[in-house]
């Protein structure tokens, strides 16, 4: 079966429907290909939180918050820390200058760019990723985080939407179970991309499905770009390329994304001549668990966690600065994974009380905020406010595998043993670790820098509304009970992948462009094959894959 368009567009994701919206509007002919069903149509963007970074924006400044690109650009470079810049082929060469052209784009026309384009965001601006509790070192400054209206169905649904529409209207060709395989290159040139039909199979999203095939295809087009995403459904690849700096691989994670995450296509490119860079980066998250009702396989979410809750090693130890809730993503996992008397343990603990749970555990994912995902303003500010417990969380607790409760520290502890294979804990230890968290609640002043943490994110008004509760012992019976959570590592994200210059054109070996390939979104780095450079200021995913999509778009309306 062969067929022919201007455009072949590998991945059905939010990269790739943005470089089908852009196509479409300017009368060009457009093939998309994804080996999922119809059902997972938008990809991994439909179960995310909706979190996008944007600077100076009109939800920032009702919010107090003061932000700037040059503030911004600061926090992208500290974080980044992008080393590789030296020689012609320079890994980070485009990385950071992708990085610089994402900030500008947030800064400027990316609000007005989405609203055209049918993305409403809440009023809401949380402050992600905190960072590393220094001014020269990883993090926001201040809060950047705004939310989409919908979360991730937001901002993967006008986009969906339109390209069905246009399907029905044959004005584009979409063909699901369809698994690329190569690159059609000849003389160096990018024609097409051919593969395997996959057997029908009806799973709904995120579910597993199979990979029997069926038969052949080939579609040329003048140009291809890739928008596969990345790796973190692969916990073989995510090993493969763990980097030493982050330690010893756990030997059992859990998944963020469904399995259809696979990479395959960064392999793909390669064989076709394409660069790959920066691969031995990622981005995990260490406040896993496992869902409770999953869809694909080792199913998990993550906790996005305010700054408040005790945070354990697997041995009962406070974990050290900057490693706080909410704070510094890959050092913490770097902590976890490197002290010799912890590689042996996959888990971390956090301790709460009830009260600290309802207002600072949010879930990641958009069926864990049916509130914010089915657009209720009123209960939205009702749970937040009120600090009742949102109804997903409470699934949570009474039937995670990771969820404890107790009334006492002492059978906390106790419940928290019997989670384990052997017991870790010791109450007493424990008890210590509280009791010297506790002491330093007893006044708004003082050296521990979590209390600190906490009275500064108070500041915010955000915060004190809807994120961060007012602060408590542990101890104290009037916010309980307490509550304990198991925690693991939770495979999300690649930061490096296919290197790309500013047109979204696929570099090669030579670092020439490969004529006729482009590539966007996660499997591109985000941009360049690693605009993150070691460390994500979140929101920058769903917001690198809008940006590099328009961008990849535009080039090929002008020709590029």
């Amino acid at each position: 079966m062969s067929e022919a368009a201007d455009v072949v567009v590998v991945g059905a994701g939010l990269a790739g429907l943005v470089v089908v919206d852009e196509l479409l509007r300017h009368g060009k002919r457009v093939i998309v290909v994804d080996q999922e069903n119809e059902a997972s149509f938008g990809g991994q963007a439909f179960w995310s939180f909706g979190g996008l970074f944007l600077v100076d924006s009109a939800q920032q400044r009702r919010m107090g918050v003061r932000d700037s690109v040059d503030l911004a650009w600061g926090d992208w470079q500290r974080s980044a820390a992008w080393d590789r810049m030296d020689g012609v082929l320079a890994e980070d060469e485009w990385a950071a200058k992708w990085g610089r052209a994402f900030v500008e784009f947030a800064g400027g026309e990316m609000a007005s760019w989405i609203s055209n384009r049918g993305i409403a965001l809440t009023p809401m601006v949380g402050w992600a990723e905190r960072g590393s509790l220094s001014m020269s070192g990883h993090g926001n400054s201040v809060p950047r985080f705004h939310v989409a209206w919908g979360t991730g169905t937001g901002v993967i649904g006008p986009f969906a939407r339109r390209a069905q529409q246009a399907a029905r209207d044959g004005r584009l060709r979409v063909r699901f179970r369809h698994r690329v395989d190569s690159l059609i290159v000849e003389d160096g040139v990018c024609h097409g991309v051919s593969g395997t039909l996959l057997a029908r199979d009806d799973q709904p999203r995120g579910v597993e499905t199979t990979r029997e095939t069926v038969g052949e295809f080939e579609l040329r087009a003048s140009a291809v770009v890739v928008a596969s995403g990345g790796i973190g459904g692969d916990h073989e690849k995510v090993r493969r390329w763990w980097p030493e700096r982050l330690g010893q691989p756990p030997s059992e994670m859990i998944t963020g994304v469904p399995a259809s995450v696979d990479g395959r296509m960064l392999d793909i490119v390669a064989a076709g001549g394409g660069r790959l860079v920066n691969r031995d980066r990622m981005w995990h998250y260490t406040e896993g668990v496992r869902n409770h009702d999953p869809i694909w396989p080792d199913h998990a979410i993550r906790i996005l966690p305010g700054p408040s809750a005790l945070w354990l090693d697997a041995l009962g130890r406070r974990l050290p600065i900057p490693a706080l809730p909410g704070f510094d993503t890959l050092e913490t996992l770097r902590i976890l994974r490197t002290d010799p008397a912890l590689v042996g343990h996959d888990h971390s603990w956090f301790i709460a009380t009830r009260k600290i749970a309802a207002k600072e555990f949010a879930l990641s994912g958009s069926e864990q905020n049916p509130d914010i995902t089915g657009r209720k303003p009123l209960k939205v500010v009702a749970s937040r406010l009120t600090g009742s417990m949102p109804s997903p969380l409470q699934a949570f607790l009474d039937r995670g595998e990771d969820f404890v409760q107790a009334e006492c520290l002492d059978e906390l502890v106790r419940k928290m043993n019997d989670l384990t294979d052997v017991p870790l804990l010791d109450p007493r230890a424990v008890e210590a670790v509280v009791a010297e968290r506790d002491r330093a609640m007893a006044n708004p002043f003082g050296k521990d820098a979590q209390v600190l943490a906490i009275h500064n994110a108070r500041r915010y008004r955000g915060d004190r509304l809807a994120r961060v509760t007012r602060p408590h012992r542990l101890v104290d019976a009037k916010a309980g009970p307490l509550i304990a959570v198991r925690l693991r590592t939770l495979t999300r994200k690649s930061l490096g992948g296919i290197q790309t210059d500013l047109e979204g054109r696929v570099r090669g070996q030579d670092g020439q462009p490969v004529p006729g390939l482009y590539a966007a979104g996660e499997a591109a780095g985000f941009g360049g094959g690693g605009a993150h450079g070691y460390n994500a200021l979140e929101g920058t995913f769903l917001g690198g894959c809008l940006f590099t999509g328009l961008t990849v778009a535009r080039s090929l309306q002008r020709g590029v």
